[in-house]
């Protein structure tokens, strides 16, 4: 048995539909002998140039573990699949149980805006309970004014 990596980037509509295509694509693999090991469902991300006048896309990495004649018929109905716009598959020596960079990025792209709407509230609470003390000189030459 072989481990591959294979990295799918899916039509941008399918989205709010991809459980409907891992049920799908999940049958697919066990159907021609793959056994999954892991999937990251990366989400929505920028393509770096449009694909089938498509801006953005759908990633899924899924770690899976088969005989390389599996490979081949995979390879060709991905191939066919119009919801698949790109793919690619590669042969690894063992699977990585670490999360991909891309999982990680895009995971930590979801939580900086959080993060900066909280620092932001910090530093205005932080900012309202600093109040600049009277300036000592000012006040003296006030009175000596009057």
């Amino acid at each position: 048995m072989n481990n591959y990596e294979l990295t799918l980037i899916l039509n941008p509509d399918l989205s709010t539909k991809f459980d409907d295509f891992q049920t799908k694509f999940e049958k697919t693999l066990t159907d021609i002998k793959f056994k999954i090991n892991k999937l990251e469902n990366i989400g929505r991300r920028q393509l770096a140039y449009s694909i089938l006048n498509h801006n953005k896309g759908h990633y899924a990495i899924f770690q899976i573990e088969g005989p390389s004649e599996s490979a081949l018929e995979l390879e060709s109905k991905l191939k066919y699949d119009t919801s698949v716009i790109r793919h690619i598959m590669l042969k690894v020596d063992s699977p990585s149980l670490e999360d991909s960079l891309l999982l990680v990025e895009s995971r930590e792209a979801k939580k900086s805006p959080q993060e900066e709407d909280q620092s932001q509230e910090k530093s205005k609470a932080s900012q309202a309970e600093i109040k600049p003390a009277a300036d000592p000189v000012a006040t003296e030459e006030s009175k000596d004014d009057e």
